[in-house]
């Protein structure tokens, strides 16, 4: 697929994800940071060595990259990617001045969009844009996490929860949910840590049962700013596979579910984490 994937140019607060070239003071540290983010991305559907060789795959059609003529690799088409604007004089997420690791930006204009051909799940648009913290929690298959889950959002200061869903026309289902809290350090040791421990998450959600670490999700699709645990369901499973991400990023939580009658490729779900991972760092 050649759908563009690559973030359009931040406001001056943040550092640009853009390909243009910065100002010669800041140039060698720019140009390592555009060459992470495109690497980042290329590395999760394709598994390349070399950012160079990450930076090509990302911008030229798949007939012009010698070995991928063939048939599509999975990835989705996305509309291109654009962060939202900050109010002006606020820093981003990842700026010295910003040590709570606030996102100034609207949280609803954080979420991924839906990709080239696939149907919205409006149920997850919630009102205004926010979605119930009950909706949510309706992820989580046995009584008790929800209820224990739900204590943990109210002990933490959930502020708000924005969510987006979508079904490619496979079947695979996915949902992504932005919960932001009060400072990046209680997402960190409040939540992530404690809902997605290394081995299997904290609390099951419906429909996965044996639930391990995805090992084959690249370390180097890692994205500055973000912290990141996978995991995926391991067989025999039921009617169908599950796969889910917990990203830390400042004050924001991200929870990506992903789900398929049989099995739930991998290459969708990376593609799908990695960017939202870029949208939130």
């Amino acid at each position: 697929m050649t759908g563009q994937q690559t973030l359009a140019p931040d406001p001056p607060e943040e550092p640009s994800l853009a390909p243009a070239a910065p100002p010669p003071p800041a140039r060698r540290d720019r140009r390592v940071l555009r060459a992470a983010l495109r690497w980042t991305a290329a590395v999760a559907v394709f598994a390349v060595a070399g950012a160079g060789t990450a930076y090509g795959i990302t911008r030229m059609e798949r007939t012009d990259v010698p070995g991928l003529a063939t048939g599509s690799d999975g990835r989705w088409d996305y509309p291109p990617l654009t962060k939202p604007p900050l109010p002006s004089g606020s820093p981003g997420p990842r700026a010295e001045s910003n040590p709570a690791g606030t996102h100034h930006a609207d949280l609803r204009a954080l979420l991924l969009p839906t990709p080239e051909g696939a149907e919205e799940d409006e149920a997850l648009r919630g009102s205004d844009g926010w979605l119930r913290t009950e909706d949510f929690l309706e992820e989580y298959a046995e009584e008790d996490d929800r209820e224990t889950f739900a204590q943990q959002l109210v002990d933490g200061g959930l502020r708000h929860i924005a969510a987006r869903g979508w079904t490619t026309g496979d079947g695979t289902r996915t949902r992504v949910y932005l919960l932001r809290f009060d400072t990046a350090a209680l997402v960190e040791a409040k939540f992530h840590r404690v809902l997605s421990p290394y081995g299997n998450p904290a609390h099951g959600v419906r429909g996965a049962e044996a639930v391990v670490s995805d090992e084959d999700f690249p370390e180097e699709a890692t994205v500055p700013g973000v912290t990141r645990t996978a995991y995926v369901e391991s067989a025999p499973y039921g009617a169908e596979q599950d796969r889910q991400a917990y990203l830390a990023a400042g004050d924001v939580l991200a929870v990506v579910l992903q789900s398929r009658k049989g099995t739930a490729p991998a290459v969708p779900f990376q593609q799908t984490v990695v960017l939202q991972s870029q949208l939130l760092g």
